[in-house]
């Protein structure tokens, strides 16, 4: 009797494992979904032109030349 009991344990314990795998791999996949559907360039709310240019130039997406012509674009246009 307790062989069958503790197998039955063994069972119910490796499904709720699957199914907690299961949901988290959901979570996941659509946590990575999510992300990739924002593009890049894409403006965090409240952020101006150039918090979004010093962002950029920060994390390495343009380089040093396309910061200061971009800069001074924006400087040029707010005048």
């Amino acid at each position: 009797m307790m062989t069958g009991m503790l197998g039955m344990v063994m069972w119910l314990m490796m499904g709720l494992m699957l199914l907690g795998l299961a949901t988290g791999g959901i979570a996941w996949g659509r946590r990575r979904l999510k992300g990739r559907s924002s593009s890049p360039q894409a403006r965090h709310e409240g952020e101006t032109a150039e918090e979004v240019l010093r962002r950029r130039y920060a994390a390495g997406e343009i380089d040093h030349d396309e910061y200061l012509r971009r800069q001074h674009d924006l400087t040029e246009t707010e005048h």
